[in-house]
């Protein structure tokens, strides 16, 4: 399930939303190579929060390989900063280009809904809990994390809260059959947190690299509880499908679209 778009309208043009989109992709082209190596690995390694290095559980000068000749070495101090810019650095192509067209869908709404200033803290503060949700699910773990899909699921959340029956189009891929669907956004976004929570426990002492699904269940939650305090309600209020309010759009819930 990949969504394409929802029936949500919004109001202010969303300027925060497309200043992280354009940093995430700043990051990428200019300190990460588009991927390519050494510049890819150097990135991760330099700029990717480490848990190990954060808590300092793991001795200084212990290494771990991330690149075909990179390797990350822990410090004696912690790298504070990596809790920041690990939030704009990506792993590959479709890492960078599924987390901005997440962004992309959902974050216009939910900066409509509390103005763009609340909404830059929001989107920070979802990422530190992200960051935070991996780092005390594997403390010992010296493999950096990357993406910006903690803070991205903070945003979700306060999506699911927001605007919870507002359609989102789905498309489907069923084998060699592809078709789109129109859900409400409780259910794609409910069965996308049931998915992380799935891969979060099936995580549980694993080693090497993967998914942070941990960072998306802490994003996610952050968001879903500080939503409350960051909207404006006037702000929310203007939009025709807020809460629990049915939505007049034509499609109905599980609709194939034409």
């Amino acid at each position: 399930m990949f969504p394409l778009r929802d029936d949500n309208p919004h109001f202010l043009t969303p300027w925060v939303t497309y200043g992280i989109i354009g940093l995430n992709v700043f990051a990428w082209v200019f300190l990460q190579g588009m991927g390519a190596e050494p510049a890819l690995s150097r990135s991760v390694c330099n700029l990717g929060l480490m848990p190990a290095d954060l808590l300092g559980t793991l001795p200084a000068g212990t290494e771990f390989q991330v690149g075909p000749q990179t390797w990350c070495v822990l410090t004696d101090a912690p790298a504070i900063h990596t809790l920041f810019t690990s939030m704009f650095m990506h792993g590959s192509w479709m890492h960078i280009i599924g987390n901005m067209w997440f962004m992309w869908v959902f974050g216009n709404n939910v900066e409509d809904s509390m103005g763009h200033t609340r909404f830059a803290c929001f989107y920070l503060i979802c990422g530190l809990a992200a960051a935070l949700g991996q780092t005390l699910s594997n403390p010992d773990s010296g493999i950096p994390m990357v993406g910006a899909s903690g803070a991205i699921g903070g945003v979700m959340g306060a999506y699911i809260v927001l605007y919870p029956k507002v359609h989102v189009h789905m498309l489907i891929f069923l084998g060699f059959f592809i078709t789109v669907i129109a859900v409400p956004a409780v259910l794609m976004l409910g069965y996308w947190l049931l998915l992380q929570f799935i891969g979060g426990f099936g995580s549980i002492g694993a080693e090497g690299g993967g998914t942070a699904f941990w960072a998306h269940i802490g994003g996610f939650a952050a968001g879903a509880g500080l939503i409350t305090f960051f909207k404006v309600p006037e702000l929310v209020n203007r939009h025709p499908y807020h809460g629990l309010q049915q939505p007049t759009s034509p499609n109905r819930n599980w609709q194939r679209i034409r």
